[in-house]
């Protein structure tokens, strides 16, 4: 018998151990801007606030993303995958997505053993 949470159309989100899930996250083109995670708390006030919050594992709490920067992201669209345990945001970022400065945090491509920036 199939999951429930890949045949039905109630939000079940499937959270790790340590009670996450994970967000990718993009602009409305696509672009990939990042990964992040989100708890069930996180998960809430994103929904609510229409402004992506995550929960941050070096931190240890609760993080809007843009709260010091002011680069948030506005959720345009979530969707959740099949077995409910991956988010996808769609989100009209603000200014960078990276705190290094960069739009997206995927900024480097693999060639070999070397990190080569992406334009």
């Amino acid at each position: 018998m199939a999951d429930p949470r890949e045949t039905e159309l109630v939000l079940d989100p499937k959270y790790d151990t340590a009670g996450l899930i994970t967000a990718v996250v993009t602009d409305r083109a696509g672009a990939l801007l990042m990964v992040a995670h989100m708890n069930a708390e996180a998960l809430v006030i994103t929904r609510a606030s229409g402004e992506a919050t995550f929960w941050s594992r070096s931190r240890a709490r609760l993080w809007k993303k843009g709260e010091t920067s002011g680069n948030v992201l506005r959720v345009v669209e979530m969707r959740i995958d099949c077995d409910q345990d991956a988010l996808w945001v769609i989100a009209d970022p603000a200014g960078p997505a990276c705190h290094t400065g960069a739009a997206s945090c995927f900024y480097r491509r693999l060639e070999g053993d070397a990190l080569v920036p992406v334009p």
